[in-house]
């Protein structure tokens, strides 16, 4: 377990982040980077979630005056996409597993898994 501070600026849910990760993982310095640009995602999702929550419509007027979705939708939702990859990418494993998959070889067992369950294999 690490007794790394988290980077200055972080707020609660990096801070969260930061520490359930370094709680139970010893991570690499090239890891930990990662892991800082998680939790800084992390903050940024939480802000653009807030700033939605003020929003009477979630929709605008587009250019030619039809209706569209509001821009920080689109933007909370490549935040959410970004923190994903930004953690899959730390290979943190599974309570079930001793060593993390990486996301190609995680994303292979679950066809797997559900190519076999199909078939009525378990």
């Amino acid at each position: 377990m690490s007794e790394l501070k988290p980077p200055p600026g972080l707020r609660a849910p990096g801070k969260r982040l930061w520490a359930s990760v370094l709680g139970s993982y010893v991570l690499t310095p090239t890891e930990l980077e990662t892991l800082r640009q998680a939790c800084g995602t992390a903050d940024e999702v939480n802000r653009l979630e807030k700033a939605l929550k003020t929003l009477d419509n979630l929709t605008v007027e587009g250019s030619t005056g039809q209706e569209k979705g509001h821009p920080l939708l689109a933007e909370l939702r490549a935040h959410r996409q970004l923190l994903d990859r930004l953690i899959a990418s730390l290979n943190i494993p599974d309570r079930d597993e001793e060593v993390g998959l990486r996301p190609g070889q995680h994303h292979a067992q679950v066809a797997a898994n559900a190519r076999w369950k199909i078939r009525g294999v378990s």
